[in-house]
């Protein structure tokens, strides 16, 4: 089984995404949080994001937990919590890495599901988010794999104000 290898608990600001859900929306962010090994010994992941439409002070979220899919090391299959339980998702991690300034950043790949479009996320640890450079360094990496369906999501890519 797979961890994302930059430790937890972790907070990200979303620095881009293709996602319509965050079109209108600033100040997304990420926690992930490890949870205790259930009796099988699989390690969970606490998955909380939340964020701001543009004109709102109010603070929304999304919980869920994400579980390691089997067999696909660095792959999780997102469940939500509460009233979102009924909800599903796979996402995967592209890649990680870190910017000469230490800035961590993820980029992650996130399937279809009944109620979103395929997307592309690319997370930052710093509130501020990352240099475009860096932003644009990891959209061509992503065109470059030469996968259709993935050159479409990065070629669709919209910055998300943080504040």
């Amino acid at each position: 089984m797979s961890t994302i290898s930059i430790g937890l608990p972790k907070v990200y600001a979303s620095a881009a995404a293709n996602l319509p859900l965050w079109k209108g929306k600033r100040n997304v962010n990420i926690t992930y949080k490890l949870l205790p090994a259930d009796s099988a010994g699989v390690q969970k992941i606490d998955d909380l994001v939340q964020y701001q439409a543009i004109d709102s002070d109010k603070i929304k979220s999304v919980h869920g937990v994400d579980t390691p899919t089997p067999g696909n090391p660095g792959a999780w299959d997102w469940r939500g919590k509460g009233w979102l339980m009924i909800a599903s998702s796979h996402w995967e991690c592209l890649g990680f890495g870190r910017t000469d300034d230490d800035n961590h950043w993820i980029v992650t790949y996130f399937a279809k599901t009944l109620f979103t479009p395929a997307g592309v996320d690319i997370y930052s640890r710093n509130k501020e988010g990352l240099p475009q450079t860096t932003v644009d360094q990891i959209l061509n990496t992503l065109r470059e794999l030469g996968v259709g369906d993935i050159t479409d999501l990065a070629n669709s890519v919209f910055q998300i104000p943080q504040n």
